[in-house]
């Protein structure tokens, strides 16, 4: 695996689960170790056009910034402005970097061949939705249902574990109790 992504002259890899799993903790662990070239991140929390925005900014994820990037040419995503609720700057990637994607819906039937690795990260529901809570300060907390919701409707439609090269269970790893 670690050859696989050395090796690649794009490397892509997918960080996907429900909230509260412990996706940006993976991933900023993931982007510190990686070897040699420097890894660019993207977040999808900063692609989500609000509250019910999981299958708009999955498709920009796809379309705007990994199929441009498979294909050897400039990519990029636009930034959600969550306090003005609207479209924000423009990032552009170029290719030839490492990306690490991580976010609920970047593990899709039409981003799973784009990536050269792709993790799915769970934890037992009262340990993700405590996580979740506490990490957002209350900010979440009317939204959940609401994104829960979303989320259930995405899984049963992209099945997005069975399409993980991995699968990580963070129950017990990341506990913070």
């Amino acid at each position: 695996m670690r050859t696989a992504l050395e090796c690649s002259p794009q490397p892509i890899v997918l960080v996907d689960g429900p909230s509260g799993a412990g996706k940006s903790t993976f991933a900023d662990l993931v982007v510190a170790a990686w070897p040699q070239r420097p890894a660019r991140l993207v977040r999808m929390d900063d692609i989500y056009p609000g509250w019910q925005g999981l299958r708009p900014a999955s498709h920009q994820v796809q379309s705007g910034l990994l199929a441009p990037l498979h294909a050897g040419r400039d990519g990029g995503w636009r930034r959600w402005d969550w306090t003005a609720s609207e479209a924000a700057e423009w990032h552009a990637v170029v290719p030839g970097h490492p990306l690490v994607v991580e976010g609920c819906g970047c593990l899709t039937r039409s981003t799973a061949p784009l990536a050269t690795l792709r993790v799915w990260l769970t934890a037992d529901d009262d340990v993700r939705k405590r996580r979740a809570l506490a990490r957002d300060a209350g900010a979440y907390d009317a939204h959940w249902d609401e994104w829960q919701t979303q989320w259930d409707r995405f899984v049963r439609e992209e099945h997005p574990r069975a399409l993980a090269d991995i699968v990580l269970d963070t129950t017990e790893l990341l506990r913070s109790d």
